[in-house]
C-alpha cells in the first residue's frame, strides 16, 4: 500500500486556518491598545494603536505661538514616526508569542 504524499495536508490547512483565526483575533486586540511618542520635550504628543492608525494629536500651544511652521512639521513628523515604530513593536510583540518567535517576514 502506498502512502498518499498529500496525507497530511488536510490536517496542515486546518492548522493554518487556526493559525489564520488567531492572528486575526491579535490583531484586532493589539488594535484597541495604543502607544504615545513625543518630539521636541513633548512640545508634540502622537498616539497611535496596534492597527497603526493615528489616534490623536496633541500640540502644546507654546509651540503654535512660536510661528515658525517647519518646527511644527519637523516635530509632528518625528513623533508620528516614533508612534508608528512603538505601534509596529507592539504588533510584533503580540504575534511572537503565536508564531513561537519566528521571523515570519510581514507579522
Amino acid at each position: 500500500m502506498s502512502k498518499n504524499p498529500f496525507g497530511n495536508m488536510g490536517n496542515l490547512l486546518k492548522q493554518a486556518q487556526a493559525m489564520q483565526e488567531k492572528l486575526g483575533k491579535i490583531q484586532e486586540e493589539a488594535a484597541a491598545k495604543t502607544v504615545q511618542a513625543s518630539a521636541g520635550g513633548g512640545m508634540v504628543t502622537v498616539t497611535a494603536n496596534g492597527g497603526m492608525q493615528i489616534t490623536k494629536v496633541e500640540i502644546e500651544p507654546e509651540v503654535l505661538k512660536s510661528e515658525d511652521p517647519d518646527m511644527l512639521q519637523d516635530l509632528l513628523v518625528a513623533a508620528t514616526n516614533e508612534a508608528l515604530r512603538k505601534a509596529k513593536d507592539l504588533m510584533s510583540e503580540e504575534v511572537k508569542g503565536l508564531t513561537g518567535g519566528l521571523g515570519i517576514p510581514g507579522m
